[in-house]
């Protein structure tokens, strides 16, 4: 077996998560860095109008590319369970099925998206001002979702078989290339937003190959042959009923967060910069969670491959512990240190846009270890192959999401917009704690068997 594989049903669960958790951090950080970079260049040599245009595009870009990364981690819930269980050929055929359906939803997608792009923005709340710029951006990433796919599947796949640290290292790269190209395309040809766009693009389809070339030369027991290609219906139903819920999951916490970003752009550009500039360093900061997530995903479904339940248990109770380490950690930098760190985005001297992001943290801060628990809790049932729970998490998020934005958008400050993440947080606890605690308890008590794998 390569030495680049890890076996995570034997070992400390507590070194094995962090083990492969700070790859998957640091990996999520280059992952963001592409839109973080195209604000930063944006802001800086563009102007706040740029950086309202780009920066607000995030749930948007959270919407669309949360979606295909939902669906191959679904996927890749068959391949690490197959993996657990030592079945290589079956673990193989998954790989190829998992192709087929992320290469459609990528085209499907793509079509789908550039016809329906201004009437989109249109209910957003874009001014005509603003519209062609965020308009023109977002059709270029539309354009590139295919090596969107491409990545995030071929990542998924080596994760599954935990190797975390590969795709970091790859993603460093093509971070750094964006960077590269938004200066050259903004700062030397004097391209706008597009110039950002096609940067992000092009970075994303280096990562893609390079994930490709690296598979072939290491990665043997991945390497798919024509029986492995052979269709069966059966097959696309098991992946989808990981894959869709698993997409839905983040497209419907997408859709919550594209309706706060139109509730924010009632406010105009000011408040649109600065819940811009605060959402991303949020977001950056909270890839530890993230990267929890996606660690016990892989490491529940492993596990759960192997039934070895007992482990499961064990993992989720020490990820619980570092993620309220960490969330006190965070609870502290952004109260105190969130308005210094928004002036990466933005000049100092715009005061406004500052204040606006300060009063987000401020609002926010107190609601991180509910945050961290959803990823926890979430990335477990779908680790162990329940898909449809996770789901229901995510509509009790919009649901709440949705109903303060209703109340207050328009009707107070931009403070009481902003309380709807916490708000949203903490109901989307409400089905995924006690349903966890419902499964491993039968599971305790015999009453189910392991019955996750298909």
């Amino acid at each position: 077996m390569d030495n680049k594989i890890h076996d995570m049903t034997t070992g400390s669960p507590v070194k094995l998560i962090i083990r492969f958790m700070i790859p998957m951090f640091l990996g999520n950080v280059f992952q963001q860095f592409y839109n973080i970079a195209d604000s930063i260049v944006a802001g800086q040599f563009i102007g706040v109008t740029a950086l309202a245009a780009i920066g607000s595009t995030g749930s948007l870009m959270f919407f669309v590319t949360g979606w295909l990364n939902g669906l191959s981690s679904g996927f890749a819930i068959l391949v690490s369970q197959w993996f657990g269980a030592k079945q290589y050929d079956r673990m193989r055929h998954y790989v190829a099925m998992s192709i087929y359906l992320a290469a459609a939803f990528a085209i499907l997608m793509t079509v789908g998206l550039l016809i329906a792009n201004e009437p989109i923005l249109r209910l957003m709340n874009y001014s005509d001002d603003i519209m062609p710029d965020v308009k023109l951006y977002m059709g270029i990433i539309y354009a590139g979702l295919i090596v969107t796919a491409a990545y995030n599947s071929l990542a998924a796949f080596l994760r599954a078989l935990g190797d975390s640290k590969s795709p970091l290292y790859f993603l460093v790269i093509s971070a750094a290339i964006n960077v590269v190209l938004d200066i050259a395309f903004i700062v030397v040809f004097g391209m706008g937003v597009e110039g950002c766009a096609y940067a992000t693009v092009i970075a994303q389809g280096i990562s893609a190959l390079l994930c490709f070339i690296y598979i072939l030369k290491r990665f043997p027991i991945l390497h798919l042959k024509r029986e492995d290609f052979k269709i069966s219906f059966e097959s696309f139903r098991r992946l989808l009923a990981l894959g869709i819920p698993m997409g839905l999951q983040f497209s419907i916490t997408a859709i919550g967060t594209i309706i706060v970003q139109g509730a924010v752009n009632i406010y105009g550009e000011i408040y649109m910069a600065g819940f811009s500039a605060a959402g991303k360093l949020q977001n950056l900061i909270a890839t530890v969670f993230t990267a929890f997530g996606a660690t016990i995903a892989t490491y529940v479904g492993q596990n759960r491959g192997a039934g070895r339940l007992d482990r499961v248990k064990q993992g989720v109770r020490c990820t619980q512990i570092m993620i309220l380490i960490w969330s006190v950690v965070l609870m502290v930098v952004m109260y105190f240190g969130g308005k210094y760190m928004t002036w990466l985005f933005i000049s100092p001297s715009e005061t406004e846009v500052v204040n606006a992001s300060v009063t987000y943290f401020h609002t926010v801060f107190w609601c991180y270890p509910f945050l961290g628990s959803i990823f926890l809790y979430r990335n477990t049932l779908q680790g162990m192959g329940y898909g449809l729970v996770p789901m229901l998490g995510g509509i009790f998020e919009l649901v709440a999401r949705s109903t303060i934005v209703m109340i207050v958008a328009g009707h107070t400050s931009f403070a009481g917009v902003c309380l709807s993440d916490p708000a949203a947080w903490i109901a989307a606890l409400i089905p995924l704690v006690p349903y966890y605690f419902y499964k491993m308890h039968k599971f305790h008590s015999g009453s189910v068997i392991a019955d996750g794998r298909s």
